[in-house]
């Protein structure tokens, strides 16, 4: 399964498909007892929050230390014989246009998720509302590499995902509140935020559901590509979903058709630990996603989920492999969300040492301090990205909340593909509008 060369940041743990000369996990290769490249420092702390009767996981989680670049890779490189490319401590991972960029951007949503609890509680928003908190590390990382014309597919937790790939706050806010300047209309709400300009393909509200709709969009861009000819055709896909979806049979399959197909797709597992009230732990045989990668052909990475330098440096490699056409990436994010899973969860089933352990892990304030450390920003500069923001969500609220409703003539659209003969009656006039199609029923 030859490549060019492939190339994970120690902040990663790696497994890679089974060598077919040998059938020797990579790994082992290295004479290594961690597929894990890199520190022995543990992100767990020294007593696990689970309960007397559940699993540790069976390796903790890692994060970077000193590590050195192995000059031996050569674009020959294998899959199965990838080179650990890591950076000294002296390197700075990012210039300081990135570093404020990432900031700007992880701050948007953070600052944005917490209004939109704000509006949850005031009335303004209705239905499940499920916010991104804590987690602004993976969408960051990942989706702020995109072009506008690669796809990006989400589940309910979708809106920081929308933003990140360049959807409007006001738009976002809009949906929200149901109101018509929404990107759907005010028809798909919180869990189903679609942008056809920046190819958003939506949040969808059942788990599994989106990881077909990212697998066909990864094809449609290979069809377009080696069948059209379509010149500069090197997009990709993005699909983020959580830790519980990785137990339906949708993931298993769309794993196997892009590994066959050679698809360009990232699979982004968003690992918060807790799927609703249910520990991850408790949910999986083996809780290590990431290994499942491997059992499909593709390469599986975990990482630090919220680190965004790690995130951001497997991202990268993750995409520069589907652009040049090598295929998909299983990718493990271990995140942690601050909040309930939705605004209408108490969230009283989480230990609050856990939730303290992972606040005090805060990735913007991690972000923060490297840029400090490293003299790309100071106090002033950062304060003014605040202030922009704070504004910018502020009149995404006013721009919501002053927009109309959506008319009422709009309630039978995008319900079939042609509504003649339901929808739009013999004068070409909708339906509804007759008094007499409603007759009995409450007002829309």
């Amino acid at each position: 399964m030859a490549t060019s060369a492939s190339t994970f940041s120690s902040a990663t743990r790696i497994l890679q498909p089974l060598n077919n000369n040998n059938n020797t996990l990579y790994g082992n290769q290295l004479g290594m007892s961690s597929c894990f490249l890199g520190s022995t420092k543990k992100l767990y702390m020294k007593t696990p929050f689970l309960s007397p009767n559940s699993k540790r996981r069976s390796k903790d989680v890692l994060v970077v230390s000193e590590v050195v670049k192995d000059k031996s890779c050569n674009a020959d490189s294998s899959l199965s014989n990838l080179c650990h490319i890591t950076w000294p401590l002296d390197n700075v991972l990012i210039t300081k246009d990135e570093g404020l960029e990432l900031y700007e951007d992880m701050v948007l949503g953070r600052a944005f998720e917490d209004m939109c609890a704000q509006m949850y509680y005031r009335g303004k928003m209705y239905g499940f509302v499920h916010l991104y908190n804590g987690q602004e590390a993976v969408s960051t990382g990942f989706i702020k590499l995109l072009k506008k014309e690669d796809f990006l597919v989400g589940v309910y937790r979708d809106h920081v995902h929308a933003l990140s790939k360049g959807v409007p706050a006001r738009q976002v806010m809009s949906e929200l509140f149901g109101k018509s300047t929404g990107c759907c209309r005010g028809q798909g709400g919180s869990m189903h935020i679609f942008s056809k300009e920046h190819n958003v393909l939506g949040g969808f509200a059942f788990i599994g559901e989106s990881i077909p709709v990212a697998t066909g969009a990864a094809f449609s861009i290979k069809y377009r590509k080696e069948v059209l000819k379509e010149a500069d055709c090197d997009h990709v896909t993005m699909a983020f979903f959580g830790d519980g979806t990785s137990n339906n049979g949708q993931f298993f399959e769309c794993l196997n058709m892009a590994a066959l197909w050679k698809l360009p797709i990232i699979f982004v597992v968003e690992n918060n630990l807790w799927a609703i009230g249910m520990s991850h732990l408790r949910a999986t045989s083996d809780p290590e996603i990431w290994k499942k990668g491997p059992a499909f052909g593709m390469p599986g990475v975990h990482v630090d989920g919220m680190d965004v330098l790690k995130v951001r440096e497997v991202a990268k490699e993750a995409v520069a492999r589907a652009r040049r056409g090598d295929g998909p990436t299983l990718v493990e994010c271990e995140t942690y969300r601050f909040r309930g899973h939705s605004l209408a969860d108490p969230d009283e089933l989480r230990d609050p040492a856990e939730k303290n352990h992972y606040a005090a892990r805060d990735p913007i304030s991690a972000l923060k301090k490297y840029m400090f450390e490293n003299n790309l920003a100071n106090e002033a500069e950062l304060k003014a990205i605040d202030k922009k923001i704070d504004e910018l969500v502020e009149d995404a609220v006013e721009f919501a909340d002053e927009s109309p409703h959506p008319v009422r003539s709009q309630l039978l659209e995008n319900v079939f593909a042609d509504p003649k003969g339901f929808g739009i009656g013999p004068d070409g006039r909708y339906r509804c509008e007759d008094p007499k199609f409603t007759e009995g029923t409450a007002d829309v």
